[in-house]
């Protein structure tokens, strides 16, 4: 009588489970958005366009017709993943301009070249992150993940808030994601600079993002400009690789057993495209979204008073009106 061979069949069905998870993973890790909605005509700027979740925004936003720019900080891989998307896509209107999110200054001179070579901007995609870094400050000073994740973005949107509203019906876009349920804001220490705790850091950032969206949408309330807050999921991006999963002999033991349910970047992707194109979300206000589905903010993402006061925190912290004066007179020379 024949004996299997044990390791051999282990092996095998090993691996059948891997194809078969990897299947999953391409065809029913998520629902695509609509095929048919087109973004033809629209200008979009995205943040951290180079990989992951906005490398694949930026790839679907141009196979539907949108004219695209880049917000990056490295423009060597800028450019790299650029012409991949438009040869793949055979849109030809994407392009690389620098934007540093950890230096404001960057930040200003991003938006002072989009404005001289765009007269409008339909959607502004706020998409980079960091995530649990080693400690470290943004050449303004900010602790790394509270200054990218949500300074950076606080002071671009306001600064391109005229375009915005000049291009009405316009959207803002707030990436966000399910660590701001578990999020504080250290008033004492915003920098996390007298006992630096990386995940409570960035978890902070994650909060941070929400309570921008919904006082943005609150502050937008008498215009046609939608703020819409999304969570594209658990996904398989480079903003894991400060995390001890990915690193030294961790990741052999502890990454495989999150893999089968972490989502392509291109199946997290479809929340921020359902977000910027799906025309019912227009009249949203800062409403949050997960996998397309309205959702709850926390409750702390839904005080009101902290949102007022994080809000003059962050005006005074990224200097808005003295980059908003510098702008002004930038534009006028």
């Amino acid at each position: 009588m024949w004996t299997p061979n044990l390791p051999v069949t282990i092996i095998t069905g090993v691996a059948a489970g891997a194809g078969f998870i990897s299947l999953f993973k391409d065809f029913y890790g998520g629902k695509p958005y609509i095929k048919e909605a087109s973004a033809e005509g629209k200008t979009i700027i995205v943040t951290g366009a180079t990989s992951g979740i906005g490398k694949e925004t930026t790839w679907e936003l141009a196979k539907r017709g949108a004219k695209v720019f880049m917000a990056c900080r490295d423009m060597a891989k800028c450019e790299e993943v650029r012409r991949s998307i438009v040869l793949e896509t055979g849109n030809k209107y994407v392009y690389c301009r620098p934007c540093d999110l950890a230096d404001n200054a960057s930040i200003r001179k991003f938006v002072e070249t989009f404005k001289s070579e765009e007269p409008r901007v339909d959607v502004l995609v706020n998409n980079a992150a960091v995530m649990e870094p080693p400690q470290g400050v943004t050449r303004d000073g900010y602790e790394t993940q509270l200054g990218v994740n949500h300074m950076g973005h606080f002071l671009l949107t306001q600064l391109l808030m005229d375009t915005l509203k000049a291009s009405v019906p316009s959207r803002v876009i707030v990436v966000t994601c399910v660590a701001h349920t578990r999020g504080d804001i250290n008033k004492q220490d915003l920098n996390f600079s007298k006992k630096y705790d990386a995940a409570a850091a960035y978890n902070q950032s994650k909060l941070a993002n929400a309570l921008f969206a919904r006082e943005l949408g609150r502050r937008l309330l008498e215009t046609d400009i939608a703020v819409i807050a999304v969570d594209p999921g658990f996904s398989d991006t480079e903003l894991s690789r400060h995390l001890p999963m990915r690193k030294s002999m961790t990741r052999f033991v502890v990454y495989p057993l999150f893999w089968p349910v972490m989502k392509k970047p291109r199946v997290a992707a479809q929340t921020i495209l359902h977000a910027a194109l799906e025309p019912a979300l227009q009249k949203c206000k800062g409403d949050y979204f997960v996998d397309m589905k309205p959702a709850e903010f926390s409750e702390k993402a839904q005080d009101y008073e902290l949102a007022q006061w994080f809000w003059k925190v962050s005006e005074r912290w990224t200097r808005l009106y003295e980059h908003k004066a510098d702008l002004e007179k930038a534009m006028a020379a």
